[in-house]
């Protein structure tokens, strides 16, 4: 009796004994140079989208930057717009019938009254009081990213009416106009804050992965005195310093390069790793013995040989900005009033009571959950593709 590690024993072998069919080989070849002759960015779409998680939230984020250009289009009001007689009016819900008879798309009006006891505003719908909405209609007047006056809006309230989707404010500014405008600064800020880092991050990290020797060794201890220092409090002592008097742009633009400057070293990192293992190619010693400068070496033959995974890791850091941005602001210490951003919103949620009595004040920390997950869920498909022979 031979056993499976004997040395008698057979070895089971899987090779089809089916007679050879030409017919069948001309239609695997196609496939197989397809595969075969395809770059790594399109090996790499071939796999994102099987990482169907990963493809709907590319989808998702793609739609929710589309809104950033249009935001005073999808905006039932101007982020400045104030009803002081709806302060503090809870969120209004759309209504298709009234009575069992079809209307269209309607709210009722609201009549309130001041609760003595908690000085809280009670609202309650008034059902004599049907205000239909009005779609592509005209509201509050704005400048189209500053250029183009109008008035055009997608969705507005009836005349004389009011559409708080999301309630009001403590000065009665509706809450989801401000979100969609708050997205445009919240969004935008990730995205130019990772394109500076980026860039720093490939330019130190291919520095010192490329020479190496004292250079590395200065740059290494660099970022450990950096990544050393807590986030939190070092960006609170960046933001203190800026002066009250800067305006709105610049603020944002301050902001955008404080949180770039923290976040490059980890990029600087796997950069300065990856160099390692490929500065010793041969394709780099012949770049070396043709003349070819170590800018030119590092910048076209070193980087664009992990460019992919590269991308795949700065998206994952953009949340990260986000979030830096969002918690800076809830301080008080990060983007200020004019200003509209995600984080501005919550820095008006801070009184517990103010939570309690109206709770819808803290909706604006759910589009800050869902770009946040959206953008790592992404981020871990692009990972995955970025190489896409595993």
């Amino acid at each position: 009796m031979t056993t499976p590690n004997s040395p008698d024993a057979t070895l089971q072998h899987f090779v089809s004994t089916e007679p050879f069919d030409p017919k069948v080989a001309s239609k695997i070849a196609p496939e197989l140079e397809r595969y075969f002759l395809a770059s790594q960015w399109k090996l790499m779409w071939w796999k994102l989208k099987w990482h169907r998680l990963a493809v709907f939230s590319g989808l998702f984020l793609l739609v929710l930057y589309g809104t950033t250009l249009i935001s005073e289009f999808l905006a039932p009001y101007d982020t400045h717009t104030r009803d002081i007689g709806h302060i503090y009016a809870p969120p209004q819900s759309v209504h298709l019938f009234d009575d069992g008879e079809f209307i269209g798309p309607f709210v009722y009006g609201m009549d309130y009254k001041l609760n003595m006891v908690n000085l809280k505003r009670e609202y309650t719908d008034n059902p004599n009081k049907i205000q239909r909405l009005r779609f592509f209609c005209q509201g509050d007047e704005y400048y189209f990213w500053g250029i183009i006056t109008s008035r055009l809006h997608l969705v507005c309230p009836a005349e004389g009416g009011t559409l708080f989707l999301l309630g009001t404010d403590r000065l009665g500014r509706d809450v989801l106009s401000r979100i969609i405008y708050g997205s445009r600064i919240s969004l935008t800020i990730g995205l130019v804050g990772i394109t500076l880092s980026f860039f720093i991050g490939m330019i130190v990290g291919g520095i010192a992965g490329y020479f190496g020797g004292l250079i590395d060794t200065i740059i290494q201890r660099i970022i450990e005195i950096i990544q050393s220092f807590p986030q939190i409090p070092l960006w609170m002592a960046l933001s203190a310093i800026m002066p009250l008097t800067w305006s709105p742009l610049v603020i944002y633009l301050a902001i955008t390069i404080i949180l770039a400057m923290l976040e490059w070293t980890s990029l600087a990192r796997a950069v300065r790793s990856k160099l390692f293992s490929l500065r010793e190619e041969e394709f780099c010693t012949a770049a070396k013995l043709m003349g070819a400068k170590p800018s030119r070496i590092i910048g076209r033959h070193l980087l664009p040989g992990f460019m992919s995974y590269l991308i795949a890791a700065a998206t994952l850091s953009i949340p990260a900005m986000i979030l830096g941005e969002t918690a800076l602001s809830f301080l008080g210490i990060g983007l200020r009033a004019p200003i509209t951003s995600w984080g501005v919103l919550l820095n008006e949620a801070q009184n517990i009571n103010i939570v309690v009595l109206y709770p819808w004040l803290m909706l604006p920390v759910v589009p800050v959950i869902l770009t946040i997950l959206a953008f790592s869920l992404f981020g871990d498909g692009l990972r995955d593709a970025a190489d896409p022979y595993k």
